[in-house]
């Protein structure tokens, strides 16, 4: 296979000829021919991501860094900004406090809360004391934030204002966790009954809460018969001075442990070094400067993705590496297209979900075929054209007007949807993959190149990569096309989940971390990511059904905005949920006079039947066989939710948690589609 962007360094091996009893066979070795020449390795002068700030702040001092709106009348204003100075000056006060109160070097540090100012002085307030951080984040739910403060041995935690507790009941860092709020109740009613107690069962290790602005004196006093301190953030600045020593750092110290959600089980703790982040974001700008897109000090960065998450924090490290200007939401899903408008940025970072959202709503979904680079726009139906987009210029001007990179991760981008932006945001589109294990981004597409539209492009500068065949699966990595096992090795890598060995043996083998995502190999180099491992079974004819695959296929259907499918051992067939689209479904109600709102259209036998239909031609269309047909839906009018923990924080289906809520309705289907059979 003559592959253009991927480079060999390593030989297939086959398993039938003395691989290793019970190791299926895997394919060669490669590396992006961006890194031919070797691995990208972190200079001998860098130690710590402090490195990256600090300079920055020295280099740019006076350049606006971190942004957010005023709040003026209980409305939003323009954006109010720290300069390097002023955010270096505030980090080295507050990590000087923390030293103060006796955290120390390799201590660890949890911070909770939206995306903001003083989300990022506290990360780098921790890595100027060599203090390891660790993100948390309420979507875990509470029993998962007190797991991971108790696993983590966490002594001081960060947390934004508003999580809080309301005065008569206190939630300690526990915001942390989860805001007693009216409003958390009405939206998290399952997690009100851990409020009280989840201090008391964890101040054996949190001993010093830092609100991220003003905290009550009743708030104090109800922490401080538990003997844990609380201070607002101006307080604990006041503990610190601007002189104190810095310990020296190195590129083996832990820089975070991040806890992953997963899909079942207890959060896993993925150790992350100073070194694998630094040679991440260093790789992002070797990558990028192969469009001639890196970022500089002229450019401003629009952070909405969670910074508990890898994804952002690698790019906000990137920004603050280049001395760019980081502008925050305001943390509410109504006014993220207001605050594009105020901050004008000129690179955002999103997720499928929310590309998704934006193609949904430009009427694009019957658009598939034609042209689909950005200089082939005019070819487009002048009218058809006109009538949905207006022009590239006008898109252009939803993102702020000043868009120049796009970049898309946390799952597969589906082809349609990254042709869609490409032609109307006027912008470089990279699509990526990656996982917290390899620090963000593993492969990615190069924005100018068209062959990778579709794939996740080729190896980070920092990696190497290999398939690994899974027999049961019907996946082989020695196959004229090569599928398999996405296995890595490199210097951005994870170093091990924290205290649990035993899972870190399972994914970390003879060297290769084994990613549990499938992969096809394009003709060109570029990967493909095409199936989940562990999303599969046994239908029960014998046949095996991967799932994931399928749920990809009808999501193409435009009547869906999400699908769930099921089927097991015990059945010969599948059945889906179906989340479908509000305004397709309402549309063809009004073209075939039925009546009611959303909810009842969900409930209409004739609105089930079309969708049916239609998911089930989708299928045909894109040659599913006979087995992985849909014989029942069931339609939910309300979307696959975090609040009731059917999907994780980046929006992976739980599918043990579908299975227990839809069980009933599964059931339902299953007698529903037999009865019609006989």
């Amino acid at each position: 296979m003559a592959m253009e962007y991927l480079v060999k360094v390593g030989e297939a091996e086959d398993s039938s000829i003395g691989r290793g009893e019970g190791k299926p066979s895997a394919g060669p070795v490669y590396r992006s021919i961006y890194a031919k020449d070797g691995l990208l390795e972190l200079p001998s002068h860098l130690h710590s991501p402090w490195q990256f700030f600090s300079d920055s702040a020295a280099k740019y001092a006076n350049n606006p860094m971190l942004g957010r709106r005023k709040i003026i009348d209980s409305k939003a204003g323009s954006y109010a900004w720290l300069t390097y100075n002023q955010v270096y000056d505030s980090a080295l006060r507050i990590g000087s406090a923390m030293r103060s109160l006796g955290v120390n070097p390799g201590d660890r540090c949890g911070i909770y809360g939206s995306n903001s100012p003083q989300w990022i002085t506290a990360m780098e307030a921790c890595n100027s004391q060599a203090v390891t951080y660790v993100p948390l984040y309420d979507t875990l739910g509470a029993n998962a934030v007190e797991f991971i403060i108790n696993h983590a041995e966490v002594s001081m935690a960060f947390v934004q204002e508003n999580k809080l507790p309301a005065v008569n009941l206190f939630l300690p860092a526990v915001a942390l966790f989860i805001s007693a709020s009216a409003l958390t109740k009405a939206i998290c009613p399952f997690f009100s009954f851990q409020v009280l107690s989840c201090l008391s069962n964890c101040c054996s290790n949190l001993k010093t809460i830092i609100s991220f602005g003003d905290i009550s004196a009743l708030q104090k006093k109800e922490a401080e018969e538990l003997r844990v301190s609380c201070y607002s953030w101006e307080e604990f600045s006041q503990l610190g001075s601007l002189d104190s020593e810095l310990p020296p750092k190195q590129k083996t110290d832990i820089c975070t442990i991040m806890y992953t959600s997963g899909t079942t089980g207890e959060p896993k703790g993925v150790i992350i070094t100073n070194g694998a982040l630094m040679a991440e974001v260093l790789s992002v700008d070797h990558l990028l400067s192969q469009t001639d897109r890196v970022l500089d000090e002229e450019d401003t960065y629009f952070s909405f993705l969670p910074l508990a998450h890898i994804y952002d924090q690698v790019i906000a490290n990137y920004c603050i590496h280049k001395g760019a200007s980081i502008g925050f939401w305001q943390g509410d899903v109504r006014f993220l297209m207001e605050d594009l408008q105020e901050l004008k940025p000129t690179m955002l970072c999103g997720v499928p979900r929310v590309y998704d959202r934006i193609y949904s709503g430009n009427k694009l979904g019957n658009l598939e075929k034609g042209i689909a680079q950005a200089k082939a726009a005019p070819f487009f139906d002048k009218l058809v054209f006109e009538k949905v987009l207006g022009n590239c210029k006008q898109t252009k001007l939803a993102f702020g007007g000043r868009v120049r990179i796009l970049l898309s991760g946390a799952a597969p981008l589906p082809r349609h949807v990254e042709d869609f932006l490409r032609v109307i945001s006027c912008s470089t589109l990279s699509q990526g993959y990656g996982l917290t294990e390899s620090c963000g981004g593993c492969f990615t597409s190069i924005g100018d190149i068209y062959p990778m539209v579709g794939t996740v492009g080729v190896p980070m500068t920092t990696i190497e990569a290999r398939l690994e065949s899974v027999p049961e699966m019907g996946y082989d990595a020695l196959a004229s096309v090569p599928r398999g096992e996405i296995c890595l090795r490199g210097n951005s890598l994870f170093s091990g989940y924290h205290k649990r060995e035993d899972l870190t043996r399972e994914v970390l083998v003879d060297g290769w971390f084994h990613t549990g995502d499938i992969g096809e190999l394009q003709p060109n180099g570029a990967m493909k990511i095409i199936d989940r491992k562990k999303n599969i079974f046994k239908l029960s004819q014998g046949e095996y059904v991967a799932v994931e695959n399928l749920e990809n296929t009808y999501s193409r259907c435009p009547l869906v905005a999400s699908i769930w499918v099921y089927g097991n051992s015990f059945e010969s067939f599948l059945v889906a949920v179906v989340v479908p689209d509000k305004q397709a479904i309402e549309e063809w109600a009004k073209q075939h006079n039925v009546t009611g709102d959303y909810q009842a259209l969900c409930e209409n036998q004739k609105a089930r039947n079309y969708v049916l239909d239609e998911l089930n031609s989708t299928g045909k269309k894109h040659q599913l066989k006979g087995f992985e047909m849909l014989k029942g839906v069931h339609l939910e009018p309300v979307p696959f939710g975090i609040e009731r923990d059917l999907v994780t924080p980046t929006f992976k289906l739980k599918r043990p948690q579908l299975l227990k809520y839809y069980k009933e309705r599964v059931d339902q289907l299953y007698s529903e589609a037999k009865e019609s059979k006989a």
